[in-house]
């Protein structure tokens, strides 16, 4: 039997997931720091952990702006997003291929987690949670800009010095 049977079950449960997920995230972004060879991208995924607590944040001032409670659950898309970014650590010497692989696992998170907020905001939207979408495209603007930085820094520099090493 779901235990998602309206919008406002769908909203909590995708909240809930979400929130799994940033808090999973936090936990990697530091093993990221650690295994980029990159100072620029090391001091990236630092920034990022910072706003991912943030994130964490807001995520609580949603669930109080809406009086709502989320459950007890594990993101397993991040859980595999996660661990996907372990096996290149695991698999690839530290440099800039490593850092190159990095930024690529990095980006997959992104992109999951963009998908994750603008289906929030629309929901929350038609729910009528405008101080939760307030909240809520906060942080995906923070994800978006997050998943260009490291665009930029894959075209401009990582993906170009993880060739060269070849």
């Amino acid at each position: 039997m779901s235990q998602r049977k309206t919008v406002d079950d769908l909203f909590i449960h995708m909240l809930s997931d979400i929130y799994s997920a940033e808090k999973q995230l936090t936990r990697a972004l530091a093993k990221l720091s650690r295994a980029a060879s990159d100072p620029a991208l090391s001091d990236a995924f630092k920034t990022h952990l910072e706003e991912t607590h943030g994130q964490v944040q807001r995520i609580d001032q949603v669930v109080e702006t809406c009086n709502i409670r989320l459950k007890r659950m594990k993101c397993v898309a991040m859980e595999g997003l996660i661990e996907e970014g372990q096996e290149l650590i695991d698999e690839i010497e530290k440099g800039p291929v490593l850092d190159a692989g990095l930024v690529a696992a990095a980006q997959k998170v992104e992109h999951y987690e963009i998908a994750a907020y603008g289906s929030l905001c629309a929901i929350g939207k038609q729910l009528g949670f405008t101080e939760a979408v307030k909240l809520l495209k906060e942080t995906l603007d923070e994800e978006k800009a997050t998943d260009l930085k490291l665009t930029q820094f894959a075209e401009n520099a990582g993906n170009q010095k993880a060739k060269q090493q070849q």
